[in-house]
C-alpha cells in the first residue's frame, strides 16, 4: 500500500484499494452492493468514523451496515432522533422522554395535554413514515456552545443546558434534522431515507419504538409484553423522582452541592426496604415454599442480593440454606458443547439435573442428603462427607442463571418455589432523549470485577462479553417473566462511582484491538459524570461486589 493509498476490507475479506483524499460517503456508494444492508458508518484503523469523515493517507477502512453492532445502536439512535422530530412537528409544546428497552424494543413517554392517545401514536408513526419518504438530510455541524445552550434554552431541553455546564470545548457537535436540532450523543444516519423498518406500538402511558435487530436487520421481532419488567421499570422510576434524579446532569449538580453521601444512603436505603418487603412476602409463605430461587445476567448482584436476603429472612426467624449449582455440574467429559465445539458450561445440561431434583426432593422431605462438591481442578463431582437435613420450615435458597428455568426443579410443585429476578434495570439519563444501556452498567460492573478480583484486563472481559451476552439470551432474558418478584440492583448514584475505577482500565485498551471502539464509547460515556467518591458507600452495598470491601466476600 502506497503512502498516498486507502485499503478497503468487504465483508468477504477482499482487498480493494483507491485513493486518499475522498469522503468515506462517496466511496460507500461505489462499494453498497458488497453489503446487505445500508452502510451507516465506518471503522479507520479501529476508530469509529461517520460518513462524512475524509480519508486520510495509508488508511485501513472497514464500511459497518445495520447488521454489526455499531452500525444497528446508530439506526436506532437515527429513528430515535426521527421520532422526536416528528413528535415536535405535530406536538411543538410536547417533551419526549426515552426511558428504556422493552418488547425488543425502546419505551418512549410524550409529555402532553392531553395525554397521549392510540390515535396520536398512529398520527405519529403516520409523520415518521413520510418523512423517511422524503429522505431528508441528517446533518451534523459543530456550532459554538453558546448557540447550542440558545438553542436547547428555546426547546425547554433544560437537561441538555445542565449536562453542557460543564462541557470543557467552545464548540458542541449536534445534528439538524428540519427544524430539530438536538444532541444524542453518538453518530447518525446521513438521512432518513434509511430509516424504512420501524413501528410503533402504544403502551400507555407511552409507546415502544420497534426496530429490527443486529442479528436480523430485515425483521423487526414479534412485540412480546413484559408486564413484569415494565413495573419494575415503573418503580424505579418512583425512586428516581423520591431521590430527585432523572438524568446525569441533575446528578452532578446534586454531587457538586455536596448532596453525594445522601443520595448514597437513600438509593441503599430503597434497596434495603425493597429486599426486606420480599423477605415478608416469603414468610408470609414460609409452610408453603421450600425453594428460593434467584437468577439474573452477569453483573446484576445476585451473590450481595442473596446474602442480604438471607439476613432480612433471619430477622424473620427463617434461616434459609444456600445451595450451589456449581457443585451439581456433569463431569466434564459429559459437559456439553457450544457451537464452536467447546465446553458449554452455561448449558443447563451442564447440570446434573436428575440427581440436582432427587436431592431436592429428599431435603423438603426431611431426609439427609450428602450434598457432593464439584472438583474443578480434576473435572469430577467428589463427595467429602457434606451431609445436609433441613429442619422444618427451613428453606433452600439456590442462585444461578437457570434458577428461573423449571426444567432445573421440575420435581418440586410450583406452589413451594419462590422466583426472583435481578438486574442493574438503569432508570438514569444521560439526558431525556439519551438512555443509559443496562447492559453498559453491567458490563463496567463486571470490567471492574474482573480487574479486582479476577485479574483480567478491560481488554479480555469486553472480548467474552458478546459471548456471556449470548448466554443470557439463550438462558436468562426469555425466562424474565417467569420471575414471582423482581428486583432492581441498579444504584441512581453507581456510575458516579465506578466511573473513577473503569476509566483507568479502559484507557489501557490501544486502538490497535477491536474492543478499542467499545472502551471509546463507555469512556465518552463516563466523561459525563462526575466523580463521586467510595468512602459512603455502605460494605453490605451491592455495589462493593464489584468494586471490593463487601462485608459478604473475603478478599
Amino acid at each position: 500500500m502506497t503512502n498516498n493509498t486507502v485499503k478497503i476490507i468487504l465483508p468477504d475479506q477482499t482487498v480493494i484499494n483507491t485513493e486518499a483524499g475522498r469522503s468515506l460517503l462517496e466511496i460507500s456508494k461505489e462499494v453498497q452492493e458488497h453489503y446487505p444492508t445500508p452502510i451507516v458508518a465506518a471503522m479507520i484503523n479501529n476508530k469509529l468514523k461517520d460518513l462524512m469523515h475524509t480519508t486520510q493517507e495509508r488508511s485501513v477502512v472497514e464500511f459497518l451496515d445495520l447488521g454489526t453492532k455499531e452500525g444497528a445502536r446508530i439506526y436506532q439512535r437515527s429513528l430515535t432522533f426521527l421520532l422526536i422530530y416528528a413528535t415536535k412537528q405535530l406536538f411543538p409544546e410536547s417533551q419526549v422522554a426515552v426511558e428504556h428497552s422493552l418488547g425488543k424494543g425502546l419505551y418512549c413517554e410524550i409529555k402532553k395535554k392531553p395525554a397521549l392517545t392510540a390515535a396520536d401514536v398512529e398520527a405519529i408513526e403516520e409523520k415518521m413514515r413520510e418523512t423517511v419518504a422524503a429522505d431528508l438530510p441528517i446533518e451534523k455541524k459543530r456550532i459554538p456552545l453558546k448557540e447550542a445552550l440558545e438553542i436547547f434554552a428555546a426547546e425547554n431541553f433544560d437537561d441538555k443546558i445542565r449536562l453542557l455546564k460543564r462541557w470543557q470545548e467552545d464548540e458542541v457537535t449536534v445534528f439538524s434534522l428540519g427544524n430539530l436540532t438536538d444532541t444524542l450523543h453518538g453518530y447518525m444516519t446521513i438521512s432518513t431515507g434509511i430509516l424504512q423498518r420501524f413501528a410503533l406500538h402504544y403502551h400507555p402511558p407511552g409507546l415502544v419504538l420497534r426496530f429490527p435487530t443486529e442479528e436480523d436487520p430485515f425483521t423487526i421481532p414479534p412485540y412480546v409484553e413484559q408486564t413484569k419488567l415494565f413495573e419494575i421499570f415503573r418503580e424505579s422510576e418512583k425512586w428516581t423522582e423520591i431521590l430527585g434524579i432523572d438524568t446525569v446532569g441533575v446528578l452532578n449538580d446534586l454531587i457538586e452541592e455536596g448532596q453525594g453521601p445522601d443520595i448514597i444512603r437513600i438509593s441503599e436505603a430503597l434497596h434495603e426496604k425493597k429486599i426486606a418487603q420480599i423477605a415478608d412476602i416469603i414468610s408470609s409463605r414460609k409452610d408453603e415454599i421450600r425453594i428460593i430461587l434467584i437468577a439474573g445476567p452477569s453483573s446484576s448482584g445476585k451473590t450481595t442480593f442473596a446474602q442480604r436476603l438471607r439476613i432480612q429472612l433471619l430477622v424473620n426467624g427463617i434461616r434459609p440454606y444456600p445451595i450451589s449449582l456449581d457443585d451439581y455440574f456433569v463431569d466434564r467429559d459429559k459437559t456439553p458443547v457450544d457451537e464452536s465445539n467447546n465446553p458449554d458450561f452455561e448449558h443447563i445440561e451442564a447440570i446434573d439435573l436428575p440427581l440436582f431434583n432427587e436431592h431436592l426432593m429428599r431435603l423438603i422431605n426431611g431426609e439427609t442428603v450428602e450434598i457432593p462438591t464439584f472438583n474443578f481442578t480434576t473435572g469430577q463431582r467428589e463427595y467429602r462427607g457434606n451431609s445436609l437435613t433441613l429442619k422444618p420450615g427451613q428453606p433452600l435458597i439456590i442462585e444461578g442463571i437457570h434458577a428461573l428455568n423449571e426444567r432445573l426443579t421440575e420435581a418440586i410443585p410450583r406452589n413451594q418455589k419462590y422466583k426472583i429476578y435481578i438486574s442493574a434495570l438503569t432508570a438514569l439519563n444521560v439526558d431525556r432523549h439519551t438512555r443509559i444501556h443496562t447492559t453498559d452498567t453491567r458490563l463496567l460492573r463486571r470490567i471492574i470485577r474482573d480487574n479486582q478480583f479476577r485479574s483480567h484486563s478491560a481488554l479480555e472481559t469486553i472480548r467474552r462479553w458478546p459471548s456471556v451476552r449470548r448466554g443470557e439470551e439463550r438462558n436468562i432474558f426469555r425466562l424474565q417473566e417467569e420471575a414471582d418478584i423482581m428486583f432492581n440492583s441498579y444504584l441512581a448514584y453507581e456510575l458516579a462511582v465506578l466511573k473513577d475505577y473503569a476509566v483507568p482500565l479502559l484507557e489501557k485498551i490501544p486502538q490497535s484491538e477491536p474492543e478499542y471502539i467499545a472502551a471509546k464509547r463507555l469512556l465518552l460515556f463516563l466523561s459525563s459524570f462526575v466523580s463521586l467518591n467510595a468512602s459512603d458507600v455502605p460494605s453490605n452495598s451491592i455495589l462493593r461486589e464489584f468494586i471490593g470491601d463487601s462485608c459478604f466476600f473475603q478478599e
